[in-house]
């Protein structure tokens, strides 16, 4: 067998455990000996702040304009109820044909979902009318009503 060349390993004692170099007394002594130091305090350390009060959350407080979502208008879901009733179709029934939960069907016929343009397409397929077309004609429609001041 060939000789193994073993290189010298030197192991160095440690120099103490992370507790003690992060007493006060440690930093007080490595300052004294001119060592670099650097302590940052950590925020609401060990205390329960979750709920602070700051200068953001008063802004928010402030702040008046409503930011939701758009939901479908309750007459889409008329539609699309009346469409599915002529087809014969129930909500779980049109739910499997378009490959979505029945709850989906009952959230748009009920004016309670977000509109989806995947959606609505395969909707307006199977009960085989147009979904997007009134869609966009009610909000116009409801923009121009706004919009109009009367006596």
């Amino acid at each position: 067998m060939a000789e193994c060349d073993w290189d010298t390993v030197t192991v160095l004692r440690k120099k103490g455990s992370a507790a003690q170099s992060k007493s006060k007394q440690a930093v007080t002594q490595a300052q004294r000996k001119g060592e670099d130091v650097e302590t940052s305090k950590k925020w609401s350390a060990g205390q329960n702040k979750q709920h602070l009060v700051t200068k953001n959350t008063a802004k928010l407080d402030r702040e008046t304009e409503e930011l939701h979502h758009d939901r479908v208008p309750l007459e889409v879901g008329k539609v699309i109820q009346l469409g599915r009733q002529n087809k014969g179709l129930t909500q779980k029934d049109l739910a499997t044909k378009i490959n979505e939960k029945p709850q989906i069907i009952g959230d748009y016929e009920a004016g309670r979902a977000i509109p989806n343009n995947q959606i609505m397409g395969k909707i307006e397929r199977a009960i085989g009318l147009k979904l997007r077309c009134c869609l966009v004609f009610l909000r116009r429609f409801k923009a121009a009503l706004l919009s109009c001041v009367c006596p």
